[in-house]
């Protein structure tokens, strides 16, 4: 699949698609039986190693194989976009040069973590040296300021956009509306926002303020046919059976972050199960190639664990139709996987 340079990003559903592990190593028949059920579901493209590919602790190397599978298997059939953000603008030049030599049509860039550079740094120490080194692909800024600690701000993304044509996307993850509504006014009507929030994908593509062109999804690893038809129908303009698909995909889109209450010798404590930690235990659950998080993530509480089973379960009793193509795809049967213990063996701590 094509797309000319300069254009923003297609409208539709992309997958941020998990990294598969088989003990320490990368599953890579896994990878491609992965890649696999998300085109054949219909997702407009495939996000190669982001927070959801575990990119924080897979070594350059790794994330550089990993990107140029998806890359390979992906291309003709759907768009690919690779992860290469970091808080090392150096790494980031290293990996997005890669990135375009492999056949990516855009690389996202995660808001540097950690050392906390302000957003005036940011754009110019980070977006704008990308942007500038490889003028013949698409640069798409993540702004996601509850997981970095930092922000790129509308005004500074207005700025880089109009002086370099090919960051025209952002994936906007602030939670926050106004915020939104901010990134169109600076950034024009032909800039290209994608929700990296499921939750909020219906409020950005339906508020005139806002027009989101679709998501970057985590929970279309589960369901990539149901997300893509929820998208596909609130570009149609069929709003009231987008929002009527969107509640029925609610507990897994709830999913990104499961909050438990756990008891301790000093007293309770909220855990808080952060992506891909439950996504990846709910498709290891299912029959699909996932395998454990890299440490220091690691496994699901008990009471996390119930979590992502009874979101399951509501799903499979209330719209079976969502997890149906997995049943068809890695000829597993959902109803007995989601109830029968052996699934779930070794997947949460046996105490907090």
């Amino acid at each position: 699949m094509q797309r000319r340079q300069g254009d923003a990003m297609k409208a539709g559903c992309y997958t941020a698609l998990i990294t598969p592990f088989k003990g320490e190593d990368i599953d890579w028949a896994g990878l491609d039986r992965l890649i696999d059920f998300q085109i054949q579901n219909g997702v407009t493209g495939i996000l190669a190693v982001g927070t959801t590919g575990e990119s924080p602790v897979l070594d350059w190397q790794a994330h550089n194989e990993v990107t140029e599978k998806i890359a390979s298997r992906s291309r003709g059939r759907c768009l690919c976009i690779a992860g290469t953000g970091s808080n090392n603008t150096r790494e980031t030049l290293e990996g997005t040069r890669h990135a375009l030599n492999c056949g990516a049509q855009a690389v996202l860039l995660v808001d540097p973590y950690y050392n906390g550079p302000s957003s005036l740094e940011i754009r110019r120490e980070y977006v704008a040296p990308i942007a500038r080194a490889f003028p013949d692909l698409d640069i798409i800024p993540y702004v996601i300021p509850g997981r970095t600690g930092t922000q790129l701000l509308p005004e500074d993304l207005g700025l880089a956009c109009r002086q370099y044509p090919n960051i025209n996307t952002v994936k906007e993850a602030t939670g926050s509306i106004e915020n939104m509504r901010r990134t169109r006014e600076c950034c024009g009507t032909d800039f290209t926002i994608l929700s990296g929030d499921d939750p909020m994908t219906v409020e950005m593509m339906t508020d005139p303020e806002i027009k989101a062109a679709g998501v970057i999804s985590v929970a279309s690893n589960v369901a990539p046919k149901a997300v893509t038809e929820m998208v596909s129908l609130l570009i149609a303009g069929r709003t009231a059976e987008a929002q009527a698909l969107a509640a029925k995909l609610e507990p897994l889109f709830n999913l990104v972050t499961v909050k438990t209450t756990e008891k301790t010798p000093y007293g309770e404590v909220t855990c808080r199960a952060r992506n891909p930690l439950a996504y990846k235990t709910l498709m290891a659950i299912l029959g699909m190639p996932s395998g454990p998080c890299k440490p220091p993530l690691g496994k699901m509480s008990r009471n996390g664990l119930a979590k992502v089973l009874e979101a399951a379960r509501t799903v499979q009793r209330t719209a079976p139709e969502i997890l149906k193509p997995i049943e068809d795809f890695f000829g597993v049967n959902i109803e007995e996987r989601l109830e029968n213990p052996k699934y779930r063996e070794g997947l949460c701590y046996a105490a907090y």
